[in-house]
């Protein structure tokens, strides 16, 4: 089931508009990185406490913290097409969509790690070890992802495959490369479905203008096609699993109370990263509260979340599994039904419906991304260490543009960065939600 969503984190990666998602970069990640170890942890501690104190089904710590990184992984599909259907601010769509991609490979890894934690227990590691796998997962993952999404794009740009007579194997190589990257991660022991995620986004915005225009268009709309279908099939799947598998409704408590507990998380989440993006931000670019609360609104659960937790049923005993799988599977349609359904309702409540981008750094015709300028008089004002090393972290985003542009967009591909930006125009709107892509989380 984990590797079904596979193709939809391949989409994902694929799919990510550059412009937009770096702007956003240092937003998405502190939400992505920061705030998902923030949520899986709260909820994984309330959960615990709420077995002390008999409100649930009391297991482990450790399962709890397993429970809370699984039950960390956003889907917001569902939103992401009501926002761009009815034409939300594109920096909070950017933040929604960059948030739920790399939220799924953070959750993955921190479910991994708390696993291995888990079934090495009796060996007394301590915490500095646990951060350490965990590091050794995540990063070595990305690592081997990107990696061999820059090793693709170079192949593509020198190999010659872009002739008439070489476009099938052109087209299988490119379908090939992601699957690659999951199969090389699986053999060094690290997260395979991380890979793929950071060989996606590499391979789009680096590779994919190495391929032909008829290998762009068939990429584009397997990739698409792939991701739709596998995303059906694990709810369709889901919903014969409602109807025919063994649940354990018993703990009925378990299930209402991981509900609020998981709220009071996103909530934690959303509100303190949000803060500490904001002091990074002048005044006039700051996060507003409205979109901090469709922020928190919008981390519906969805097809990773039940997929970790049917992983779960074989990892953990057998009512400890059985009952974190039957919890998921409720709190994932539940949330779907109920938070997709009053989405537009949220939206209109909040007033972000056909707001224009007020977010992130500016856009300029030219070069696409206009660094963001600091007043000498605030931050000589604001006195304060971690406010400076924030801001020094949101002005590396800025550099990070500037380095792909001038060197790692000529490097990997036959265009300079001006005609990679260029074209990453029309592309990126033909892959969003209203034009043929329905976004993933």
């Amino acid at each position: 089931m984990v590797f079904l969503d596979t193709f939809v984190l391949t989409q994902s990666g694929f799919s990510l508009s550059p412009k937009p998602f770096f702007s956003n970069f240092g937003a998405i990640v502190t939400f992505a990185i920061l705030g998902t170890f923030i949520a899986s942890v709260v909820t994984g501690v309330l959960v615990y406490l709420g077995g002390l104190v008999y409100l649930t089904y009391r297991l482990p710590f450790v399962e709890c913290l397993m429970f809370g990184a699984l039950i960390s992984a956003t889907d917001p599909v569902t939103v992401l097409s009501i926002f761009q259907e009815l034409g939300t601010d594109m920096n909070l769509y950017a933040l929604v969509f960059g948030e739920s991609v790399l939220n799924d490979a953070m959750a993955i890894s921190l479910y991994r790690t708390m696993s291995l934690v888990r079934s090495h227990a009796s060996s007394g590691e301590n915490f500095f070890m646990v951060i350490v796998r965990f590091l050794e997962t995540f990063v070595g993952s990305m690592s081997a992802g990107i990696g061999v999404g820059f090793t693709s794009a170079l192949l593509f740009k020198y190999a010659g495959l872009d002739i008439d007579n070489l476009q099938n194997l052109e087209c299988c190589l490119f379908v090939l490369f992601p699957y690659f990257s999951y199969m090389l991660a699986e053999g060094l022991g690290l997260s395979g479905i991380v890979s793929i995620l950071f060989t996606g986004m590499v391979m789009k915005h680096y590779t994919f203008s190495n391929l032909s225009e008829n290998s762009q268009r068939f990429v584009s709309a397997f990739f698409h096609l792939i991701s739709s279908l596998a995303e059906t099939f694990v709810f369709i799947y889901m919903g014969f699993d409602i109807a025919m598998e063994k649940h354990s409704w018993s703990h009925v408590g378990f299930i209402f109370f991981s509900i609020i507990f998981i709220g009071v998380a996103r909530a934690v989440n959303v509100f303190s990263c949000a803060y500490l993006v904001n002091l990074s931000r002048p005044s006039h670019r700051q996060i507003p509260v409205k979109h901090q609360k469709a922020l928190w609104y919008s981390g519906l659960r969805g097809a990773m979340a039940f997929a970790l937790a049917l992983q779960s049923v074989h990892d953990l005993p057998e009512g400890h599994g059985q009952t974190i799988f039957t919890a998921t599977t409720a709190i994932v349609v539940l949330t779907v039904l109920l938070i997709g359904g009053s989405t537009g309702t949220m939206l209109e409540a909040l007033q972000v419906v056909g707001d224009e981008s007020t977010l992130g750094e500016s856009f300029d015709g030219n070069n696409g991304y206009v660094a963001p300028s600091y007043d000498d008089d605030e931050e000589g004002s604001s006195g304060n260490r971690i406010k400076m090393k924030l801001k020094e972290f949101h002005k590396s985003a800025a550099s990070f543009t500037a380095l792909d542009r001038n060197y790692l967009t000529p490097f990997f591909t036959s265009q300079n960065g001006d005609e990679a930006e260029e074209f990453d125009e029309p592309m990126s709107s033909s892959t969003r939600p209203g034009g043929g892509f329905h976004g993933h989380g």
